[in-house]
């Protein structure tokens, strides 16, 4: 009986050993997701997927983005590094760098090249721009690096800047309709993605029509369909049903990252990735992340209230419940830990809201630009500003210098002009920024955004619900709620059921995970954590 007990002790602290970290991490990012999303299509949507991810799992309904710009790159990588792009560097998906005098994107880099069946330019991507280490940085180091780090996305940015410098594999899709990657992570694809691609798992998708997934009543919670608010895909027609073959047939294998279906094609992908790469598959764990672009494409065309949103969310809710069965029978429910956020939410279209009564408007940025051009010709003779994007205004400091002007007054000069125009709440300078006390939230928002050596001079903050986008779809970049109020959801190992309405910063993430884990916090993080899913 004696011996009965210290075995079966043996094999109870051996099972505990076992579960004392999970087997695989995933952290899952839905391009422009709105936390609203989750309550106005709740009615709407399975028992399978962001139900099941509520209903067993932690959810945090006050998450925001802490700095401006709001935009895919600064996003993934904030998320991923616990910090902000003041500290990793990534200021934008494309910015003009102040000091090279440059316009360079994020994951920009010309000495790898394209692997797999992708344009050249396509592969000339690594995480090389990123300043600070990801929490997949870190579980490499951690393990030596035995643990898997793979990301996957439709978007290049999606794919490399969450699994950082150390990652085994990034994967994003083509217009080719292949994924693809770069000679950063190794020589050439692996076999399994070189079958994925030639089976053309694609075509599925794009030889079929995309209709309602529900009946048509279900989608009362969104505009009518064909709205003067929404844009059109590929110029076709703005209303159900679409002819997927025909758009394909008239473009390339990218017009799929507008449909739906770009994210069931991530979630093949994905569950390739997992049996052909054994994630999850012993002690040593592994990470996984997934990028659903698909959200972002749509939202951007057709704004948040078009029934093609919604139903691209409805769609998305039942992919997300077969992704978990998949998990649950492979790896096991209680072996993975997983998370679902989003990199930025997204503003109300313009035009609708001044048909409501708001008294907003769309920002024309050629006419601003032309007008910083006039106003500085007619005060010094000839044109100071070297670049406006971004929110930034950058001074040609050559001309200013030979012509022996003062910058400080010439910043000075056009802030005054600045606020003459109708979209501007503030204007700040770079000294202003970087002596940020904290009391002002707005300046504290674009001091976590900004990155003296890149950014511009002067940083515009705009007033709400003012963009820079056309009449129809919808943009985002704000510091205020509509473009940083987004979903976390914890799921999984050692995970309790439960919610916080308390604010939290999505810095917070990643140092979270990492103390889970027991492993090294990610370099530039200030280390605060959600402590709720702590215990």
């Amino acid at each position: 009986m004696k011996k009965f007990s210290i075995l079966f002790a043996l094999i109870f602290i051996s099972f505990l050993n076992a579960q004392d970290k999970p087997k695989l991490v995933i952290g899952i990012v839905v391009d422009q997701m709105k936390m609203e999303y989750l309550y106005r299509f709740s009615n709407d949507f399975s028992e399978n997927g962001f139900k099941r991810l509520m209903k067993e799992g932690y959810t945090f309904h006050n998450m925001h983005f802490n700095y401006m710009p709001t935009y895919t790159g600064p996003g993934h990588a904030s998320i991923f590094t616990g910090t902000t792009p003041s500290v990793h560097g990534i200021v934008g998906n494309n910015w003009f760098n102040k000091s090279t005098g440059k316009e360079m994107y994020c994951t920009d880099d010309n000495s790898v090249t394209t692997l797999g069946n992708g344009t050249d330019y396509e592969g000339k991507m690594s995480p090389k721009n990123l300043l600070s280490t990801t929490i997949t940085d870190e579980l490499k180091l951690a393990t030596n690096f035995q643990g898997k780090v793979i990301g996957i996305s439709l978007k290049d940015r999606g794919a490399i800047l969450p699994v950082g410098h150390f990652a085994n594999w990034a994967f994003w899709y083509s217009k080719t309709g292949s994924f693809v990657s770069s000679t950063y992570y190794g020589d050439k694809l692996p076999d399994w993605v070189l079958q994925f691609n030639d089976e053309k798992h694609y075509e599925k998708y794009l030889n079929k029509k995309w209709e309602l997934f529900k009946p048509k009543e279900v989608y009362n919670e969104s505009l009518n369909d064909n709205n003067p608010y929404e844009g059109k895909l590929y110029k076709k027609i703005p209303f159900f049903p679409y002819n997927m073959k025909e758009m394909y047939e008239n473009n390339d294998a990218g017009v799929l990252r507008s449909t739906p279906f770009g994210n069931n094609l991530i979630v093949d992908f994905a569950m390739k990735a997992i049996e052909k790469e054994s994630l999850g598959k012993d002690n040593i764990t592994d990470f996984l992340t997934v990028s659903f672009s698909s959200t972002d494409y749509i939202g951007h065309v057709l704004g948040p209230r078009a029934i093609e949103l919604q139903d691209t969310y409805l769609r998305l809710d039942e992919t997300i419940g077969e992704f978990l069965a998949y998990l649950d029978k492979n790896i096991g429910k209680n072996n993975y830990l997983l998370f679902l956020t989003a990199d930025h939410a997204g503003a109300e279209n313009v035009t609708y809201l001044k048909d409501n009564k708001y008294n907003v408007d769309q920002i024309n940025t050629k006419q601003f630009i032309n007008d910083l051009e006039v106003f500085s010709k007619e005060k010094y003779g000839q044109n100071v500003v070297l670049n406006y994007s971004n929110s930034n205004v950058f001074f040609n400091k050559e001309v200013i210098e030979a012509s022996n002007l003062d910058l400080e007054e010439i910043k000075n000069a056009f802030k005054t002009f600045i606020y003459k125009q109708n979209f501007v709440r503030r204007v700040y300078s770079d000294s202003e920024i970087l002596g940020a006390s904290g009391n002002d939230m707005y300046l504290n928002f674009i001091a976590n955004g900004y990155d003296p050596i890149q950014n511009g001079e002067l940083v515009i903050l705009e007033k709400p619900g003012y963009l820079e986008y056309g009449a129809t779809g919808t943009t985002h970049g704000s510091p205020y709620t509509y473009d940083t109020h987004v979903p976390l959801l914890f799921y999984g190992w050692k995970i309790k059921h439960g919610a916080s309405y308390n604010k939290k910063e999505i810095s917070q993430i990643a140092p979270t995970v990492a103390l889970k884990l027991k492993i090294t916090l990610p370099n530039g993080t200030d280390a605060k954590v959600l402590e709720e899913i702590m215990e």
